[in-house]
């Protein structure tokens, strides 16, 4: 019955998620099923959902009801959801979608498989059992494209930020061993892999569990020895940016000068109620010492706008603090109100169109300023990997070591000979249309 029954995945929201499909996803297909790429080629059809803020919610939601009008029509003939809305919604995922087959949380996504057979055999499973048991290690079918894969390295978060409810969705903290993330790497290079994508909820904060101090450079000096062609670091926290990790950045060539620092704010009282550190002074300090120390640095951020209690002075600051540092990428977001998080309770809640009205006013000014350094890369020349072949426009796309895949967008150029994906090129930027640079190969 294995070989005919067809499985599908929808898998939402960030890379962390996105690897624990890929495990989900290697389980299915060993056990038999056959995989399909479209929910609605589905016998039964999986939904790995996020649930970390408002939109993200609805999103889930939304792919939820397609799920549920589908089975009426008869398309889809059971539906499983699990991810972090089901984990953080628990009694709601039973009662309010009587029609959902299979609720799994995340310490029980190694149940998959279980989980199947017992809804095409007419069962309702509701299986949350602890998020300390969720598994990180395990063979992976991988959905990104060939020559990149994430890298989960811990999941989990300790820092406790008052607007997010990652610790009641993930749990604390919990880094994997080097031997086991090498191992899982070693795997990776030998399928293709070139860029290997570190994550986790504080990709600097690795370590300290396990090993009593942080040791993401030990997993680096690992990492670098393999066959790869960039090792890229996202979600790494100010507080943690060492001397020796920078160093390491800075030195070793196949750890890509790029850094994504999510800062959220400037102001010291904002940042303070947030439950982070610092303040502007401090946080230009360290921004300062990492593009001094590390060449051609492409430094992104996130920030919240509308964060109870913030003030128009407070976010003229932030304003200011975007236009001084002149982020190479920069994401702003509209605080969302979670439940059972400290911040959802706070006094002086911004409305939440000015919450929306203050992000666009950040990223206005930010796409005048990206426009600003895309003017200035035109005539100079970079290395691209080839990712693809846009037919209206008749020129690949492809990134460079200064985009990171799925959030920085594209660099689109032409090519005199066919390319394939995953190829690596020289090209010459030759023009900057809308915030999307234009090159050649040469």
């Amino acid at each position: 019955m294995t070989k005919e029954t067809k499985v599908g995945m929808v898998s939402l929201g960030c890379p962390k998620n996105q690897c624990d499909a890929e495990l989900m996803l290697a389980k299915i297909a060993e056990a038999g099923y056959k995989i399909v790429p479209e929910a609605g080629l589905a016998d039964v059809v999986v939904i790995n959902t996020c649930g970390f803020i408002q939109s993200a919610k609805e999103e889930a939601i939304e792919e939820i009801m397609e799920a549920i009008n589908r089975k009426n029509d008869g398309i889809n003939k059971k539906i499983i959801i699990t991810g972090c809305l089901a984990q953080r919604y628990q009694e709601q995922m039973d009662v309010e979608f009587p029609e959902i087959d299979g609720v799994l949380g995340i310490g029980r996504n190694d149940a998959i498989i279980e989980t199947i057979g017992k809804v095409l055999a007419g069962e309702r499973v509701i299986d949350f059992g602890s998020i300390d048991e969720h598994d990180m290690e395990g063979a992976r079918l991988q959905s990104t494209l060939p020559h990149y894969a994430y890298l989960r390295i811990a999941d989990g978060c300790d820092n406790c930020c008052t607007y997010c409810a990652i610790p009641q969705i993930r749990g604390r903290f919990r880094s994997r061993k080097i031997e086991n993330i090498v191992k899982e790497a070693e795997i990776l290079v030998r399928k293709g892999v070139k860029e290997l994508i570190l994550v986790a909820q504080d990709t600097t904060r690795y370590g300290e569990d396990i090993y009593g101090k942080l040791a993401l450079t030990d997993l680096l000096k690992e990492l670098v020895k393999l066959d790869v062609k960039w090792i890229r670091l996202l979600y790494c926290y100010p507080e943690r940016m060492t001397d020796e990790l920078i160093d390491m950045i800075a030195a070793e060539p196949k750890i890509c000068s790029y850094i994504d620092l999510p800062l959220q704010h400037c102001d010291a009282e904002i940042l303070r109620d947030m439950g982070r550190g610092g303040d502007r002074e401090q946080l230009t300090a360290l921004i300062k010492k990492l593009r001094e120390r590390i060449p051609g640095l492409t430094l992104r951020t996130t920030f919240i706008t509308g964060f109870p209690g913030e003030t128009e002075a407070q976010f003229t600051e932030l304003a200011e603090f975007a236009n001084e540092i002149k982020f190479d990428r920069l994401g702003c977001f509209a605080y969302s109100q979670e439940d059972d998080t400290p911040a959802a309770d706070f006094p002086d809640q911004v409305d939440e169109r000015e919450r929306e009205h203050r992000a666009e006013i950040i990223m206005e000014q930010q796409e005048v300023r990206v426009g600003e350094m895309f003017e200035k890369l035109i005539g100079t020349e970079t290395e691209v990997v080839c990712e693809g072949y846009d037919r209206l426009s008749e020129m690949y796309f492809g990134r460079d070591e200064s985009y990171a895949p799925e959030i920085d967008g594209m660099i689109y150029f032409s090519a005199k000979r066919r390319l394939k994906t995953g190829e690596f090129v020289k090209i010459k930027f030759t023009d900057n249309l809308d915030n999307n640079l234009i090159g050649k190969m040469i």
